[in-house]
């Protein structure tokens, strides 16, 4: 049986809302030769069955032997593709040449990993509009040399991963961990704005709390001589609070958002701030300004693909 050019490796946990979109969004992609693994980790709704409408290996980890990098490490072992693309269960693709864009930055041989742009829908919450805005500009870096990424939308060297899988013991995070190790090894990361997917988040307070908590440790381990402070809770928060709240004025939806921008910037720097209180996370100034600080005042607004039609889902 002949190699698929790529393997889709996408983790999921009881995504049935969003699966089918995913793997709709996947088979109007103009790159056909690409086999999808999902990797299911207990899920008790209808996700694998919806799967299994499509052509989809499925591979099974149990929860209590979950972790981000583990389930990645499954997927890619039964993966047969040159590379290995990444994406999350509740995303879909504006295009159908994401996965193209996503892959073509791998003909210069010292890109090890790429990773395309995210963006929110009409259930995101505002804020979280801003981190993706801050996170994922509009212009494509092909020789990016820090290590910030998002395996929600990424692709890595198979090859590459053999030499060093992802770190299973991690909480989060093992996405910049892996390419941390690659930036040392001499290659580069390519961050491709035109491969652009949709990232639903549909979270309550508790659970953004949780998500900010658990990767604030994984950072810590990461980067073990850095620090948040309670101080830094305090201004990080109100600074992005307040550009938050400016923005929404701009667009004209400050009271709309108003309760959930104070919510959602508190939970995602309290957790934070647990998160280093429960491990021991210097940073780079790169880092540090990209994971915390806010939005840039000056608007930059998102660009519509000239002459690429969006897919159109049902």
């Amino acid at each position: 049986m002949t190699s698929p050019l790529c393997s889709l490796v996408i983790r999921a946990y009881n995504e049935e809302k969003h699966i089918g979109r995913l793997l709709e969004g996947i088979m109007q992609q103009t790159v056909r030769d690409c086999e999808i693994i999902l990797v299911d980790s207990g899920s008790t709704d209808a996700t694998v069955s919806i799967a299994r409408r499509y052509p989809v290996q499925v591979v099974h980890i149990a929860p209590q032997e979950f972790t981000f990098g583990r389930s990645l490490n499954l997927g890619i072992q039964h993966a047969r593709g040159e590379f290995i693309v990444m994406a999350s269960a509740h995303v879909y693709p504006v295009y159908p040449d994401w996965l193209e864009r996503l892959l073509a930055p791998f003909a210069d041989p010292q890109v090890a990993l790429t990773y395309g742009k995210q963006r929110g829908d009409h259930r995101t919450k505002f804020s979280e509009h801003q981190i993706f805005a801050r996170w994922f500009p509009e212009t494509t870096n092909l020789r990016q040399q820090h290590p910030f990424c998002n395996n929600a939308n990424a692709a890595i060297r198979r090859a590459l991963w053999e030499q060093h899988p992802y770190d299973e013991t991690l909480t989060g995070l093992e996405d910049l961990a892996w390419a941390q190790w690659a930036i040392a090894q001499g290659y580069v990361l390519a961050y491709v704005a035109e491969a652009e997917i949709v990232h639903v988040h549909e979270e309550t307070p508790r659970k953004v709390l949780n998500r900010y908590r658990r990767e604030a440790m994984a950072f810590k381990r990461i980067y073990p001589e850095a620090r948040f402070s309670l101080w830094d809770f305090v201004r990080l928060s109100t600074a992005n609070i307040a550009s938050d709240l400016y923005h929404a004025a701009r667009q004209g939806g400050l009271w709309r958002n108003l309760g959930s921008i104070f919510w959602f910037r508190l939970m995602q720097f309290w957790g934070t701030y647990r998160g280093y209180r429960t491990a021991q996370a210097p940073l780079t100034d790169h880092l540090r300004q990209t994971f915390y600080y806010p939005r840039s005042l000056r608007r930059e607004p998102s660009r519509a693909r000239e002459g690429v039609e969006p897919i159109r889902y049902e």
